[in-house]
């Protein structure tokens, strides 16, 4: 009887020591420290191989499976057991997003092994994953889990595609070698713009969505004719009047990055080159206001170091699936051999508005298809007042629970603004666009702005493309505008 008694007495002591023992381990956090050294026992007893893979092939080009990794491993639940990681903000204000920090240590299973992942970066900054693996493990296991990585991240990106902006951040080329870490810096790219919100004939829209849509599906005709899969645009025409929003409208279009290239931030040809090889396949690449630049002899970037940007054989050795746009003022002071095919194989020109546009501007803007002051405005138009897409838009936003109020603040800025500048303008426009040493094959001609000339102009012009059709062979560039002004 006593033996038993002892007995119970001895495993409800156990007991208590036991629920105690468990309290003080998992309240304390003692219960981690035991698992590291239980793991590092157990490691003891292992031979393990490690596998580096940094962000940037020979510190230049950014290494896919980089990516992948870090697609992967954020997608990990086991992120969370980690001992620090970052929390941000996700596409929707409730939304919370771990993401790896530096130094992490992420561990994985697949197919019964263990993996251990290191979120590294070297001495020199290149950032990096270590993979740990053990080598009982390596030949049986390596080959099928990157296979899965690649398959499961490619899967995730499909499912939660974010575009992104890209911007070049200064730095001497020397000095970025060094440090490895590239030179595009990235926020995400949430600009509303699509071709279905811009003020743009619907025969001009239809073109270029035709021509964006034959550029995506045309990898096998591009490696058949032994061409790099890419497309240029040149989109010149006073400021205001929607370049910066077509661009927007491209990119939205075909769900590419935009990466926005600034020439100030570029030190000399050699860097120009590192930053293009640092860009990614499915991308629009932009530099705005490349005459501004051409014309300036204050920086150290050639213009044959922007020649071979466009089109010399290290572009061909880039990533495929491009769009590069570049945007002007003007171009009539460009040297021609810049913007000749195969550089740039769409010219679209952006003129200031007339009556046409302004109906769209109003529709969008006002909800307005007709009013009673639009033949007023007309009138206005045909004078040869215009203003900008941009201010017509300003004027009609500040003043858009007015809808006449917003009209008549239009009516007052061409009849002051528009008779002072916009008839320069167009003066300036229509001498520019019918000069007989300028070369019309491969243009939009007002995507944003429409047509608005008279009658009389628009047989002249359409006689005048009929003659440069027959006299002009050598330019091979899109030409839609033509198309469009001969078959209407």
């Amino acid at each position: 009887m006593g033996i038993l008694r002892d007995s119970i007495i001895l495993l409800l002591v156990l007991a208590v020591v036991l629920f105690l023992a468990r309290v003080v381990l998992f309240k304390t956090g003692l219960i981690h420290m035991v698992k590291k050294w239980w793991k590092k026992i157990i490691d003891w007893f292992h031979v393990y191989q490690f596998y580096k893979v940094p962000e940037f092939n020979d510190n230049i080009q950014e290494n896919q499976l980089y990516r992948r990794v870090y697609t992967y491993l954020n997608s990990l639940s086991s992120i969370e057991n980690s001992d620090f990681t970052n929390l941000f903000t996700g596409k929707k204000p409730t939304e919370i997003i771990l993401r790896l920090d530096r130094n992490q240590i992420i561990t994985d299973e697949f197919l019964s092994a263990k993996f251990c992942w290191i979120n590294g970066e070297d001495d020199e900054g290149a950032r990096n994953f270590v993979l740990k693996i053990r080598k009982a493990d390596k030949r049986r296991i390596l080959s099928p889990y990157l296979q899965h990585i690649h398959s499961v991240s490619e899967e995730l990106e499909q499912r939660n595609i974010e575009m992104k902006l890209f911007m070049n951040v200064a730095g001497d080329g020397d000095e970025i070698r060094k440090k490895k870490n590239g030179r595009w810096r990235s926020i995400p790219f949430t600009h509303p713009c699509t071709f279905d919100t811009i003020a743009m004939e619907m025969d001009l829209k239809e073109k270029v969505k035709s021509d964006l849509e034959s550029f995506l599906k045309g990898k096998q005709f591009y490696n058949r004719l032994g061409r790099v899969w890419k497309r240029s645009y040149l989109l010149y025409g006073p400021s205001g009047t929607g370049k910066s929003s077509f661009v927007a409208a491209m990119a939205n279009f075909l769900n590419y990055d935009v990466y926005d290239l600034d020439l100030l931030n570029v030190s000399d040809d050699s860097d120009l080159k590192m930053i293009l090889l640092q860009t990614t396949c499915r991308s629009v690449i932009v530099i705005e206001d490349l005459d501004r630049f051409l014309l300036s002899k204050s920086t150290a970037l050639s213009v044959s170091g922007i020649l071979n940007f466009t089109d010399g054989i290290l572009s061909s050795c880039a990533a495929g699936e491009r769009i590069m746009v570049f945007t002007m003022t003007a171009k009539e002071q460009i040297d021609p051999a810049v913007l000749r095919p195969g550089r740039v194989d769409v010219h679209i020109h952006f003129p200031l508005c007339d009556f046409t546009a302004f109906k769209a501007l109003a529709n969008s803007y006002l909800g307005l298809k007709e009013h009673k002051l639009f033949p007023q405005v007309e009138g206005i138009f045909q004078n040869g007042a215009s203003l900008s897409p941009a201010e017509i838009g300003e004027l009609m936003i500040a003043n858009r629970n007015s809808p006449s109020r917003a009209l008549k603040s239009v009516i007052n800025a061409l009849q002051t603004d528009g008779d002072r500048r916009g008839t320069l303008a167009i003066g300036r426009r229509l001498f520019h666009e019918r000069s007989p040493s300028e070369d019309y094959d491969g243009e939009f001609s007002g995507p944003l702005c429409g047509g608005g000339s008279s009658p009389a102009v628009k047989e002249f012009r359409k006689l005048y493309g009929l003659l440069r059709l027959k006299s002009n062979k050598k330019s091979q560039s899109f030409d839609l505008a033509g198309e469009l002004r001969n078959g209407s």
